[in-house]
């Protein structure tokens, strides 16, 4: 079971206080007033207060694409859905290393089951 995101969903990366800006683009469903996330709403998205800084180390400050994530069964607007599986990396350093995940997925009552 994966519960589907809204726009109040937690992601972070994996410096775990980092959080990402979330921006939904699509405005004809809805799960308690919020709007559902669907394919490439958390990409390319800020990423705040991320704590790995320092000499030579740059802190995650945008999200890439989703490596996993969308559902291949709904969709909205032909946009598939974006559970709480969702993971992708970040552009903080190590390049291609950092992770950014689902902390909460911002509703509790839709699930999709395979």
């Amino acid at each position: 079971m994966m519960k589907l995101l809204t726009d109040r969903a937690q992601l972070v990366c994996a410096h775990e206080i980092g959080r990402v800006g979330l921006q939904p683009s699509q405005t004809l469903v809805f799960v308690e007033g919020q709007p559902l996330l669907v394919d490439d709403d958390p990409e390319g998205r800020p990423i705040r207060f991320c704590p790995n800084y320092g000499v030579g180390i740059k802190p995650c400050q945008h999200t890439l694409k989703v490596t996993q994530g969308y559902s291949t069964l709904l969709r909205i607007g032909g946009q598939r859905v974006a559970l709480d599986s969702v993971r992708g990396l970040t552009d903080g350093t190590p390049p291609g290393v950092v992770e950014y995940m689902v902390r909460q997925p911002g509703q509790d009552l839709l699930e999709e089951h395979l």
